[in-house]
Order: C-alpha cells, then structure tokens, then sequence
C-alpha cells in the first residue's frame, strides 16, 4: 500500500474501505474513482465530502468541508485506484478487457519504463493484477487509451525522443547530472558528452532540455533562483520521508542544505494542518490531572466476560471479532474519552505550531499524539464491529446481500465514533 498520499484525510478513506469495503465494494470503488479522475482539474479546490461521495456513493459527516486541492485530489486518487485495486486481489483474466503491463506499454510506444513513470505522474492510471500468482501493476486498454486522447502530444514527443536508445538517454543524463555538479556551462558539458556517446551537440542538448522542461524538480540546469513549485516540495517531502538523506536531497534538486530542511520543515508543517483533529470537547480536559484520568489503563470489567457463541458462515477477519468481549460502559467511556483527548492535545498544540517557523520537536508531539488518536479509533472501531455484524445477520433476507450491509453498517459506525459524545453518552 502506498504510504505517500498528500492528504492524510484521503489516505484514511483508503484505509477504511481497504479495510472493511467487500470486494465487489471495491471493484465499484476503483472504478467511480478513476472515472472522477477523469474530471478533477488541478487548479480547482474540491470538498471532501464530494471526493467521498464520488467514490463512495456516502457522504460523510466528518471533515465533510476540509478543502483539497486539485492537485492533491489527482495525486491521491491515482494511489486510491491502486490500493484499493490491490486489496481486491483481481486476477488479470477478470478484468473484463486488454491488460497491459508496463513492458507491454513500453513495447507498443517505443519508450522507456521511465517515461511510463512519468505518464503515470501525470494521469496514466494504474491497477493491480495477479499474474501468475504475483500482484504486478498494470493498464486497462480503456485507462492508455483516455490518456493518450488526453496527451496525444506528450505521447507523441516520448515516441520521437526514442530516436535515442534507453542505455544512451540515460548515459546522456547521467554524464551531465556529474559534470554539472562539478560546474560547467550547458553547452561546455554538452560538447563533452557528445565526443563520448558519438552523437552531435545538438542531441544531446534537445536531450537535456527536454529532460528538464519534462522534469522541473530533477532538472540538471534548473532556472536559477527559481522558487521551487508545490510538486517539487511535496516530492522532496516523499523522499526524505522514505529515507533520502538532505545531502542527496540537495544535489538531486540542485539546491542548497538549508532549502532543503527548510522545505521539508514547511511541508510537514502543511501536513500536520491538515490533519482531522475536530474532537468532542469535555471540561475534563482543562483539569491539571487530566493525563492521568484520560490516559490511564483501562478499567476492568466488573463481572468475569460472558462467552458468546460465534454465528456459523462468517470469513475468518469477522469471526475473530467474537474472541474479544464487548467492552463494558465504563470501558466504553474511557476509550472514547482517551480517543477525543488525544486529538484536543494534538489541535491545542497544532495552534502553537508557527507556519514560517516550525519547531521539529512541536511537530513531532502532534504527529504522535494525531497516530496515537488512530490507534485508539481502531480499536473502538474494531470493538463495536462484531454488533454491525450481528445487526446484519438479523436483517439479511435474500435480496440483500450480507457484506454490502456490513460494509454500509461500518460506514455508519466510523461516522458515529467521530461524533460520539462520550459523557452523554451519545
């Protein structure tokens, strides 16, 4: 599952319908979000309850008017196609049309793997398939053929930029990328590596000047001092959040050490402000004690668990939810209690959080406080799942089907957690 989605509020969306959505579900989902894909533009600001609600067919009631911008809404759901076409375990002979893997498609359009990376960054979308027993990515004939109509130019100039082989672009880039962190002019460089590779000046600056009006954020010879644009700071943020130290960081984007941590600084800060952090105030919380009271053990039950008969037919993941026992209403309390304390400490300290100066160490207590509060969620989600099974069981009939009902009960249940007032207890 990808870890590098733009807008925690989405990657949570793909975490619950990864989760508890049935596999037709599922299917339905991948499709309604690739046919929104289709109609998000970039430079607009769209709701979340509307992406919700195109993909879903639910409009939620939690974060219902958080605003997302285009680019992250393209952004996201490109990975939402992928993960949740992961999580169905489709095999490639059930997809109803002509799969192509991305040798396929490097074959048909005579360009590299990395030029389909590229396509796939700006709209080509992806699935996964089992072939042979193994998930690999894959293209529905449908999905290749609404982008290239889209971006019959670009596919158009990838074709021609072929005259080059794969081996020779990439030595071409390479070579520059070197001798232009030793210093050197464009057209130094270029007459250098085109004594090497045996090709004329000319190519081999068509090459670097389409590498980096292609690639902005990777450009060997960016413009200089030119800003760097939100894509660029958000793939900077993605790399060093999988481990690229800000040494290679600088060198890779051409700019210097304390860009880079600035950057990065910058974009965390982004995130954490947009984390769902709305919680069900209770004046307990403002007490001097309330660490202790708030975030203690959970109390024990007072009367020994009574075993409960698990119903016959169910798959293993819903059968497991009868081994714990129902929590009890001093239990209830508490988890609820600790759920929405967590969040009260993340947003009481998110609105310290500087915007032009961040502190890390203030960052770092909200984001453990915000994935301590996703715990806690889990968990109470997963504690009153077994009732939305029981519920379903009682009202199936035979125009219904068991897991659609199980799947739209859990909806209903992760709405109630976020507006459960625990001290009402309602």
């Amino acid at each position: 599952m990808h870890t590098n989605y733009h807008n925690p509020i989405l990657q949570q969306l793909r975490d619950q319908q990864v989760r508890f959505a049935p596999r037709e579900k599922k299917l339905e989902q991948v499709d309604r979000a690739e046919q929104l894909l289709g109609e998000i533009r970039e430079e607009r600001i769209y709701t979340y309850e509307y992406l919700c609600f195109r993909v879903t067919d639910f409009r939620p009631t939690s974060f219902a008017h958080s605003q997302i911008s285009g680019a992250d809404a393209a952004h996201d759901l490109r990975l939402l196609v992928e993960d949740l076409s992961d999580a169905a375990n489709v095999p490639v002979h059930a997809a109803g049309e002509q799969v192509y893997t991305v040798n396929d498609l490097c074959s048909k359009y005579r360009v590299s793997s990395k030029t389909i990376s590229r396509w796939r960054q700006m709209g080509l979308v992806s699935r996964r398939f089992v072939f042979d027993g193994r998930k690999r990515v894959g293209f529905l004939q449908s999905s290749v053929e609404r982008f290239v109509k889209r971006n019959t130019g670009r596919v158009r100039r990838g074709m021609a930029f072929q005259r080059l082989t794969d081996e020779q672009r990439e030595e071409i880039i390479s070579r520059a990328r070197r001798m232009a962190r030793a210093g050197g002019s464009v057209t130094e460089i270029s007459d250098r590596i085109a004594k090497r590779v045996d090709r004329s000046p000319e190519t081999v600056r068509a090459t670097l000047r389409d590498f980096d009006k292609e690639n902005p954020d990777l450009a060997i010879f960016p413009k200089p001092n030119a800003p760097l644009n939100e894509e660029a700071k958000a793939k900077i943020y993605q790399q060093y959040r999988r481990g690229t130290g800000v040494e290679a960081l600088a060198k890779m984007f051409s700019r210097t050490r304390s860009t880079i941590y600035r950057t990065v600084n910058e974009m965390r800060a982004k995130r954490i402000a947009e984390l769902p952090l709305e919680y069900m105030p209770n004046p307990v919380f403002t007490r001097r004690n309330a660490d202790k009271v708030c975030l203690g053990p959970m109390p024990e039950a007072d009367t020994p668990p009574r075993k409960v008969r698990r119903p016959s037919g169910l798959p293993p993941y819903l059968a497991s939810l009868y081994e714990n026992p129902l929590l009890t209403r001093e239990q209830e309390a508490h988890i609820f209690r600790k759920f929405n304390y967590l969040k009260y400490k993340a947003a009481k300290l998110r609105k310290r959080l500087s915007k032009s100066a961040p502190k890390i160490a203030l960052m770092e207590e909200i984001e453990t406080l915000y994935e301590q509060a996703v715990a806690t969620k889990n968990e109470i989600v997963r504690a009153n799942l077994r009732l939305v099974v029981s519920i379903a069981k009682r009202h199936i009939d035979q125009h219904e089907n068991f897991f659609e009902l199980v799947s739209d009960g859990n909806m209903s249940l992760l709405r109630a957690v976020e507006k459960f007032d625990f001290a009402r207890g309602n």
